[in-house]
């Protein structure tokens, strides 16, 4: 069974999308415990934070797909957004490098640190 590799871009943002989830469910949490306004208003706040937490994450992650290398993906046709010296494509998940060193190699995320070079 082959690993599924997925874009970096769609990563944050469903990590993003599941800190709103979170969010809410922590604030829904809260709603139990209305006889203890201190655990309902920590709850509240928390959830809060959690959701701000995804605005911030959102904002960056536009400032960042903003300065992207955008490619079209051999496989599928599909412009797809790049970050780093490889990711997925963001429609069909085919590995993709603009690294004339690494083509041909197995795809592997560690390439994009300093340190595997």
């Amino acid at each position: 069974m082959a690993l599924k590799y997925t874009n970096k871009i769609n990563k944050i943002r469903t990590f993003a999308l599941s800190l709103v989830f979170v969010g809410i469910l922590v604030m829904y949490i809260g709603i139990f415990f209305r006889e203890s306004y201190i655990i309902m208003t920590l709850a509240m706040l928390l959830g809060f934070l959690f959701i701000i937490g995804s605005t911030v994450v959102y904002f960056w992650i536009g400032m960042l797909s903003t300065k992207t290398i955008q490619v079209v993906c051999p496989t599928c046709g599909g412009a797809t957004k790049m970050l780093g010296r490889v990711d997925a494509c963001m429609h069909c998940s085919e590995p993709l490098t603009m690294d004339k060193s690494l083509e041909g190699k197995e795809f592997d995320e560690d390439y994009n640190r300093k340190s595997k070079k």
